[in-house]
């Protein structure tokens, strides 16, 4: 008399051993379920790592482009050094400001941490 025995699997399933069984469909079945097993961690962490870091880095990137877009003639800017200027002139990549009384420099458009808020103006004068 043969012996059959059944043998589980990791996955949950069962197949039998021993001179009846197909080991082949059972090894493709377990390959197939442990390949999927591990591209679901890697796909969530895809997509924390899309919504919680490129996706608003790409929102303040889009922001800081529509301020510097938005500066023109005679408004105030502080650099990321932080100066405060008044910007005399504006070139394809670069803002000449004012710093003091006579004192003009050149700089980078993105050198320009953000535009001087309308309330500080009238405060300081």
């Amino acid at each position: 008399m043969a012996e059959t025995t059944t043998a589980v699997s990791p996955c949950g399933g069962s197949a039998p051993s021993g001179s009846g069984g197909t080991g082949a469909d059972g090894g493709a079945a377990a390959q197939q379920g442990g390949l999927m097993g591990m591209l679901f961690p890697l796909a969530i962490f895809v997509l924390i790592f899309y919504f919680f870091i490129i996706r608003p880095q790409r929102k303040r990137d889009k922001q800081q482009k529509n301020m510097i877009d938005s500066i023109t003639r005679g408004d105030q800017i502080i650099t990321i050094g932080g100066f405060y200027g008044t910007v005399r002139e504006v070139r394809d990549d670069s803002f000449q400001i004012e710093i003091a009384e006579g004192v003009r420099v050149t700089i980078l458009k993105s050198a320009v941490q953000g535009k001087r808020a309308v309330k500080q103006q009238e405060a300081a004068s």
